[in-house]
This record gives structure tokens, sequence and C-alpha cells, in this order.
């Protein structure tokens, strides 16, 4: 009964909407890459380390291109994507979706503002955002990237309202420092 009991309450904890996910901590080194990715619908190669020399990154992983909560975020960064500018920030959408699946994302839901790009295992493994319950998926976890190639700002929550809120004011922080 005892063991019952655990296992109903991790379960729970993994299903709460805030649970913590696995995620890179804070002043770790992010890992450098490099992978194809659309913006406005045009393929292109996008290499971290060539992005971070410009200012700091979000990098932010979605599970999958043109589900609901993925469509809404998308949406909520274009909207902001001025803010991040201004901020002298990049924003990067990743997720395990084709390239071919995220030409078309790129476009419609994230309204040509900002790349998306296929995140392959090595990636997703680097970055600890596999989605457990659905292998071939990343989590929704937020990074906002120093131009050191540190870990400044983890947001890693499933849902993903408060993903775009708080990755701006991470990256708005930074550049009053």
């Amino acid at each position: 009964m005892k063991r019952l009991s655990l296992f109903l309450a991790a379960a729970a904890a993994m299903l709460t909407p805030g649970a913590a996910m696995a995620a890179l901590a804070v002043g770790a080194k992010a890992p450098d890459f490099t992978t194809r990715g659309a913006i406005a619908g045009k393929t292109f190669t996008v290499t971290l380390s060539h992005q971070l020399k410009r200012g700091p990154v979000v990098l932010y992983f979605f599970p999958k291109a043109f589900t609901p909560g993925c469509s809404a975020e998308a949406r909520e960064f274009a909207e902001n994507i001025d803010k991040f500018k201004a901020a002298g920030a990049t924003v990067i959408g990743m997720s395990a979706d084709p390239v071919d699946d995220l030409v078309a994302f790129s476009t419609k839901e994230c309204a040509g503002k900002f790349a998306v790009a296929s995140a392959g295992p090595g990636i997703v493994s680097g970055y600890d955002v596999a989605l457990k319950m659905r292998p071939g998926m990343t989590d929704r976890t937020s990074y906002v990237i120093a131009p050191s190639g540190r870990i400044a700002f983890v947001h890693s929550e499933m849902s993903y309202a408060g993903h775009v809120k708080s990755t701006l004011a991470a990256v708005e922080a930074m550049k009053t420092k």
C-alpha cells in the first residue's frame, strides 16, 4: 500500500502544472549545436555559437508544431519579438519536428518573426528536454543563454503560459546589468 501511495504521489507531481522537469541548471554551459531551421518559410542553417555573438539567445523547446499550446506560445513570442530585439535577444524555437513541418509553422504561427529549428536527438539529450511521456518529442523548456554561452535563466513547465513573460523579464534584466 505504501508503495502504491508513493507511486501515485510521484505520478501526480509529474502531471501537475508547474511541476519541475529536468533541465540544465543556471550557470551550466549551453551545448553548442548546428541544425536546420526555418524563418518566414525559408530554410537555413542555425548555429548557436554564431547567434550568441549578437547577444543573448532565448532558446525555447516546444513539443509539437501546430498543437494548440505550441501554436499559442509561438504567436505570443511573435507578438513580443520587438521587445526581445530591443533587449538585444534572439528568439529561436526548437522542436523535434522535421524541418518541413517547421517551414509552415515559421510562417503561420511565428508570423515570420523568428526562427524555429529542428532539435535532433543530440540536441534533445544535450539540453535534457526529452518528453518522457512521449518519445520523439521535447518538453516545454525555455532557456535564456548569455552571450558567454552560459544558461542565465530556465523556465520548464508544460503549460506555455508564462514562458514568454518570464524569458522576456530575464533578458531585460540582463540588459540593465
